[in-house]
């Protein structure tokens, strides 16, 4: 539903603000990309809604070419941007029949689709009220509700919960997620990690206009930290020179109450480790694997591209 290949943009001089972006996203999919301000996220947005033409590259979606066929791009896109451009002044109601007219959909298409629109977001008992009247995530939701007035086939958010308050941000997650469908294809722009991590199937992470890391976040995690660690507690201090452990296993952390492995083969290797640590009376009181959530992924992905390091 998405794809694109070397996708670039060079503004001004020899500024490239995207350089070779290559994603590709299938039907029912949620892609989220993630990076700072000014990495790309936006305008790589731009060129896959035919709204800015690529210097370099190419991309389709709904599979039609973002510079060949830019008015059937639009036709399968919905759209929300990180301003959501209400007019204040219209219904709800009002608000969604002149998207509706701009998409060119007849009256009888307009009123039934608004309806549903409305009854789905819970917004069908606000639907005569003027939006300058709505919540932060009312308004949002009507945004939403805009972007999909003509049953686009792709979605594209951009930071959709930016400046929200936690209530209305996670009214809008949920939507988000009801969204998801075998036939729509989402793809989020957002600083939020742990928005992402509930929600996308598939992790980007773009920096300075290139993208670093694309793939699950099981395939991110593997790639950025390796083999898996695990960590055993212990109730009271415990002396693990003694051990005896497996070949594959790497201590990585100790201390007086705790014993941190990285394991090749955790399904082979963890029931011996245990085995070891009974056979030396260890007062264990945990045995579990290190969670290793995407903020991790991100902040030593980020660190590294900076020259830097990460330790978690």
């Amino acid at each position: 539903m998405i794809e694109c290949e070397d996708l670039s943009k060079k503004y001004h001089g020899d500024f490239w603000a995207v350089d070779g972006v290559s994603l590709n996203v299938q039907p029912g999919e949620i892609l989220a990309l993630l990076g700072q301000n000014g990495a790309g996220k936006t305008t790589t947005v731009r060129m896959l809604t035919a709204l800015i033409t690529p210097t370099r590259g190419w991309a389709r979606v709904a599979g039609y070419d973002v510079v060949q066929q830019p008015q059937e791009v639009r036709a399968n896109v919905g759209v929300l941007t990180e301003q959501h451009g209400l007019y204040m002044r219209m219904t709800g109601e009002e608000y969604l029949d002149f998207f509706g007219k701009v998409y060119g959909l007849d009256a009888e298409a307009r009123r039934s689709r608004s309806q549903y629109l409305l009854e789905y977001f819970g917004l069908a008992d606000a639907a005569r009220q003027r939006a300058g009247e709505y919540s932060k995530g009312m308004k949002q939701k009507l945004a939403l509700a805009r972007a999909l007035i003509h049953d686009p086939s792709v979605l594209l958010l951009d930071e959709p919960t930016s400046a929200m308050d936690p209530e209305s941000a996670q009214l809008v997650r949920n939507e988000i997620a009801r969204l998801r469908s075998s036939k729509r294809t989402i793809l989020i722009c957002t600083h939020n990690l742990a928005e992402a991590e509930a929600l996308a199937d598939k992790i980007a992470i773009i920096y300075r206009g290139r993208i670093l890391l694309n793939g699950s976040l099981d395939e991110l995690k593997r790639w950025v930290f390796g083999a898996v660690e695990y960590e055993a507690r212990f109730a009271e201090p415990f002396e693990a020179g003694e051990l005896d452990l497996p070949e594959g296993v790497e201590v990585t952390f100790r201390s007086a109450t705790s014993l941190r492995f990285r394991v090749e083969a955790p399904l082979a290797v963890n029931p011996k480790i245990l085995e070891e640590l009974v056979a030396h009376r260890a007062p264990l009181v945990s045995f579990q694997e290190v969670a290793r959530k995407l903020e991790h992924v991100y902040l030593k992905t980020m660190a590294e591209a900076r020259g830097g390091t990460y330790a978690a």
